[in-house]
């Protein structure tokens, strides 16, 4: 069975309900966890560095805009941070063995690499269930671990959305 369970963070909901899947996991069979985010400058919630390039006619623009980059950067790092933090304490309250880090990278690379390197027997990570042109041209983690790993791979779908047809209809019941 599992010991070593790598788990793949993001800040999204989808972060919080992957946690809570390998918590329950590692709480059934007395496992390790270790939490892993991934600070990724493809990630569609960073700022571009494209925007940054110097401008010779204007070369205090690209000052400032490099300093915003930084700081954006740094934030985001210390939410990262924050959150792993946050959910190790959950762990922990839970009687489960937690490590975590926060590494800078492609994603799916990254995880792969770190699950080789840590020695994970499983890994779990979220998928938001991109599919088509969306997964093509925005890539898809879960599918590249799921290609590239070196162990078994739990995907956790994120929380299918209800229509809202569907919520009068449960909220209306029957007798």
């Amino acid at each position: 069975m599992f010991h070593k369970i790598l788990v793949a963070i993001d800040s999204s909901e989808i972060g919080q309900h992957v946690f809570d899947e390998a918590l329950a996991l590692a709480k059934k069979i007395d496992g390790h966890l270790m939490l892993l985010h991934v600070l990724s400058p493809f990630d569609e919630q960073y700022l571009n560095p494209v925007f940054i390039e110097p401008a010779g006619v204007y070369p205090s623009l690209h000052s400032e805009a490099l300093n915003t980059y930084v700081q954006q950067w740094e934030g985001l790092k210390k939410e990262g941070e924050e959150l792993l933090a946050l959910l190790a304490q959950d762990a922990i309250a839970s009687g489960v063995q937690v490590e975590y880090t926060q590494s800078f990278g492609d994603p799916g690379r990254t995880i792969c690499d770190f699950a080789r390197n840590w020695g994970a027997e499983v890994i779990i990570v979220g998928r938001r269930g991109r599919s088509g042109f969306s997964e093509f041209f925005l890539g898809s983690v879960s599918n590249y671990v799921l290609h590239h790993a070196h162990c078994s791979v739990l995907t956790v779908q994120g929380k299918p959305v209800v229509s809202e047809e569907v919520q009068e209809q449960e909220t209306v019941g029957t007798c």
